[in-house]
């Protein structure tokens, strides 16, 4: 196994890192005997497996459902304290009182005294940004947490737009943050601002879901298969993820032990062809160009205004972009699952689908991205039929 050095943590992180949210039995609380004995050893031969490939970043969340509880016997059953660097999140609230409480159940949950880092999970929008940074806000609570000996390093992960991410990663009071765990893998590089940002200030950068958010490679698409010969996508994604310098690991979300396996071969084989990811990627910029007229499926990303301050609060940059990835690298099915999230206030999909684009005036919007309105007009609506519906 590779180890590259956690930003100002100055912990050695395994660059594969373990995450538990998709080994656990079930998104709601259960009591720990209604938590059936496969799901358990599972869990547990999962731990066995990552420790046995040198795996030593363990990563979990309190809003993971059974995910802290399971992990937490798992650990005490088979590992000893000092093999492994656990994480676990808390979700900012109103009230820092409300935050510890929050982190000192986790901590009976995980069956320990102190875990290694703590990340304030999901600064999202404003709201959490406020949440967690205010003079005695719950970033406050978790430095205090941090010097009681029950946190390491503190963190943050954020889903929400490039500017709330940027302002987390330039807080600079309670001690500002030590690392973050960010969405950013080859189909999206929104987020390259902060990773140039985060190195200027040393922080720990983790990638978060970066097979399944980074496009469902664990079933990746014909063409996506196609144009990444002679390596499965996941692999490539791996190796191009962890080519940036500013990346020191990134999360492997096993739901059983052997899922571990291909990503271990493609970072750390002996004599892997260090051309390969770059000629890839030409190759997807080609088919993407050639489909789209954009070398990247965020091309357009920059030049419009976030769903916020659009009309009809239709998120135009992130339905673009899913549409791009459909044509470009055929990623329809990944595209609609993420499309169908659009207009339910889901914090990490904000915004409204592309349903009533014509009823409003894109004028203006069409014009600084360098599109005609009715060619805009009819770009969203032909996402719409094609991401609205079940098939292609």
């Amino acid at each position: 196994m590779i180890y590259r050095r956690f930003g100002k943590t100055g912990l050695e992180v395994s660059v594969l890192s373990a995450g538990f949210m998709r080994a656990m039995h079930s998104w709601g609380q259960v009591p720990a005997q209604d938590i059936p004995a496969s799901s358990q050893g599972n869990l547990e031969d999962i731990v066995c497996r990552a420790l046995e490939l040198g795996i030593n970043h363990f990563e979990t969340a309190r809003g993971y459902g059974t995910s802290e509880e399971q992990l937490g016997r798992a650990l005490k059953k088979i590992a000893r304290r000092d093999s492994f660097l656990l994480q676990t999140k808390i979700q900012p609230t109103d009230d820092p009182a409300a935050f510890r409480a929050d982190f000192l159940d986790s901590l009976q949950r995980l069956g320990v005294g102190r875990v290694d880092m703590l990340a304030l999970h999901g600064i999202n929008d404003y709201r959490s940004l406020w949440q967690s940074c205010r003079r005695g806000g719950c970033l406050a609570m978790a430095r205090d947490l941090q010097r009681r000996g029950l946190a390491g390093s503190i963190g943050f992960s954020g889903h929400g737009p490039l500017p709330v991410i940027l302002a987390a990663l330039r807080h600079e009071e309670d001690g500002g943050f030590d690392y973050l765990n960010l969405h950013w893998y080859y189909i999206y590089q929104v987020n390259t601002p902060v990773l140039v940002e985060a190195a200027a200030r040393d922080l720990g950068v983790f990638i978060i879901s970066s097979t399944d958010k980074g496009g469902m490679l664990q079933q990746p698409s014909v063409r996506m298969l196609e144009l990444c010969r002679p390596l499965a996508p996941m692999a490539f994604n791996d190796l191009y993820c962890l080519a940036r310098p500013e990346i020191r690991t990134i999360s492997v979300g096993a739901v059983r032990p052997a899922d571990f396996d291909a990503h271990v071969e493609a970072v750390t084989r002996p004599g892997r062809d260090a051309e390969l990811p770059g000629e890839i990627d030409r190759r997807c910029r080609q088919a993407m160009q050639e489909a789209t007229g954009h070398e990247r499926p965020e091309g357009l990303w920059p030049l419009l205004p976030p769903w916020d301050l659009t009309p009809g609060l239709i998120n135009i940059p992130f339905i673009l972009w899913l549409y791009n990835l459909a044509r470009g690298w055929g990623l329809a099915e990944y595209a609609r699952k993420r499309y169908v999230h659009l207009g339910w206030d889901v914090k990490w999909v904000p915004g409204n689908n592309a349903a009533f684009a014509r009823q409003f005036d894109l004028g203006c919007l069409a014009e600084k991205a360098g599109l005609g309105k009715e060619q805009l007009v009819l770009l969203l609506e032909e996402a719409h039929r094609l991401l609205g519906s079940s098939g292609g």
